[in-house]
């Protein structure tokens, strides 16, 4: 009988690189497509929401945003489909634009911010990148 022996298993990752990996895995946030949809629907609806929550959808927009970008990076969509790479283009200008602005932006920053999600999201979900919202 023929004993096979090979190099000794040891952990792929140390305690500290560990408590790293959870300590990512804590912070992260699923993916909520419903969330995007309400999100920029109270941005594009004809009547916009009270002066005193426009900076925090601005700042909720550019994370959906900056997470929808990564989406397309991650399933490489954006290097396989022109659309998508103009629309993470457009994404990343309209998130620099909105990191300069005032403490409270514009409706039309605002309403800029909110087309670009959507038409990002669009785009992924024609790819089949993400599933349709409804």
């Amino acid at each position: 009988m023929t004993v096979l022996t090979g190099p000794a298993w040891s952990w792929p990752l140390g305690p500290s690189e560990l408590a790293g990996v959870l300590t990512k895995l804590r912070q992260w946030n699923p993916y909520d497509g419903e969330t995007v949809l309400d999100d920029v629907g109270a941005v594009l609806d004809d009547v916009l929401p009270p002066q005193d929550v426009l900076a925090d959808l601005a700042v909720r927009l550019s994370g959906h945003l900056a997470r929808l970008a990564d989406i397309s990076v991650a399933t490489e969509a954006g290097q396989e489909d022109l659309d998508t790479a103009r629309l993470v283009r457009q994404a990343r200008a309209v998130c620099a634009e909105q990191a300069s602005v005032a403490r409270v932006p514009s409706v039309g920053q605002l309403r800029r911010l909110a087309w670009a999600v959507n038409e990002l999201l669009e785009r992924l979900t024609v790819l089949g990148c993400l599933r349709a919202t409804a």
